[in-house]
């Protein structure tokens, strides 16, 4: 990797990432199926010189997720929507989520060779296993694999991807050559019908926490992203240790790790904050239940339901049967956990209310603090967006950022021309492009066949 710059990709969800994102007026809650926005929003995301544009996948449905992540329901394959985003923009690059679990390595080397061909070397695959046990019931299966088996599975898969990707023949049709793979899982004769990706290999993202994961991001991943962390301390931590891993491989400078990042900016703080308060007063709540009454949520495990009865367990301090608009009284506030305090120092950060100030925290803001939230979320000015940027990026929490918007288009928009301005005055972000290919903008080589 060469100097190091910032990176940036957007993840995109065509409802927001934010849960009642898509209820948001400037907000499209049928964004998943135009394609036109979709293409838009990417070339909004190139006008500002970003890595990626990413797409997440699911292979299951979930109407329980209706309220909180509609688009995770039902949207576009993603190599089809790869494919027209490629043919919309010339130097961002598209990720595709690609299952190995549920998917054999032929044909995710044919889809992202492809894909890699006709972007002129922009393509990317997410490799994920696959946490959701719903899937297993639509590929013919009784059960979701344990993780040992899947990242076996995972493994084998990616090192017979790359073998084909150099199998492939030269542009000019000669070259090709057999494979002859012969492993645990897979007998795979090859070669490939596609001549080599133009990035000799596409590619590859990973994202998780167990230690399989982060072994495997470590040596054989090109980006890491990073999952929520509940402290800078542990941001710091995880991100040392994928470095570590990765230099027992000798990759330390070749794997850069990109958490999730939600940006609430408007041109001032007091409009930011306004926006995260009307974003949370449009979240769909969740019917009072006994304490300890847990739901999944959002594909991402289970967690609190979104209501004064979690809240009661998760801040240690009973506050049930309250208006959500109402003021916590200080003395309430001051008996809350351990956790509960911690959570209460986000409520400040987010919404500038204190236990004990002028503008007091609320019960509404102790109910929504208690779900497990996807990404980290700074809300605030274009300036102190990007100094939070800047602290992580310096402090070795971090090599940049997928961006999760709220809402689509809107928080795209308010981003690209609000905050990048700012990192590219403070020379942490590139004015233009280097090259047309993904591993330009992210200083990677094409490896050799």
């Amino acid at each position: 990797m060469s100097d190091r710059e910032l990176h940036l990709g957007l993840m995109f969800w065509a409802t927001g990432t934010h849960s009642a994102g898509w209820r948001h007026p400037d907000a499209r809650a049928d964004a998943a199926y135009d394609i036109e926005l979709i293409q838009e929003v990417s070339r909004t995301a190139e006008r500002a010189k970003f890595d990626f544009v990413f797409l997440g996948d699911r292979l299951a449905g979930d109407p329980a997720l209706q309220h909180s992540n509609p688009a995770q329901i039902s949207r576009l394959e993603p190599y089809s929507t790869a494919a027209a985003i490629a043919a919309a923009t010339t130097h961002i690059g598209v990720v595709v989520t690609a299952n190995p679990t549920y998917s054999d390595p032929y044909g995710i080397a044919r889809l992202m060779a492809s894909l890699d061909h006709l972007s002129e070397g922009r393509a990317a695959w997410n490799l994920v296993t696959g946490a959701d046990p719903a899937a297993a019931l639509n590929f013919g299966r009784d059960a979701h694999w344990d993780t040992e088996r899947r990242y076996d599975w995972a493994e084998e898969t990616l090192r017979v991807v790359r073998e084909l990707w150099d199998s492939g023949p030269d542009p000019d049709g000669t070259g090709a050559r057999r494979i002859g793979h012969r492993g645990r899982y897979f007998s795979v004769d090859g070669p490939l019908d596609i001549a080599r990706p133009p990035q000799g290999h596409v590619v590859v993202f990973n994202a998780g926490t167990s230690d399989r994961s982060r072994e495997l991001g470590a040596r054989d991943a090109d980006i890491v992203f990073a999952g929520p962390q509940p402290t800078l301390a542990k941001r710091k931590e995880y991100y040392a240790d994928i470095k570590a891993r990765a230099a027992r491989y000798g990759r330390a400078d070749h794997v850069a790790v990109l958490p999730g990042l939600t940006p609430i900016v408007a041109p001032t703080t007091e409009e930011a904050v306004a926006l995260h308060d009307r974003l949370n007063a449009l979240l769909v709540l969740d019917p009072e239940r006994e304490i300890g009454d847990i739901v999944r949520a959002g594909g991402i495990g289970e967690g609190h339901r979104r209501n004064l009865t979690s809240a009661s367990e998760v801040f240690g301090v009973d506050v049930r049967g309250h208006d959500l608009a109402a003021e916590v009284p200080a003395r309430t506030l001051a008996a809350v956990s351990e956790e509960g305090a911690r959570r209460l120092a986000e409520i400040t950060r987010l919404t500038r209310r204190t236990v004990d100030g002028p503008h007091r925290i609320t019960y509404g803001d102790l109910v929504h603090a208690t779900p497990a939230q996807l990404s980290h979320t700074v809300v605030g000015n274009p300036e102190e967006v990007a100094d939070m940027i800047q602290e992580w990026f310096e402090e070795g929490a971090a090599d940049g950022f997928n961006i999760y918007p709220a809402y689509v288009p809107g928080a795209v928009t308010a981003f690209t021309e609000l905050v990048v301005p700012v990192l590219q005055r403070r020379g942490l972000y590139r004015k233009e492009y280097r090259g047309r290919m993904l591993r330009d903008h992210l200083g990677m080589a094409v490896p050799p066949r």
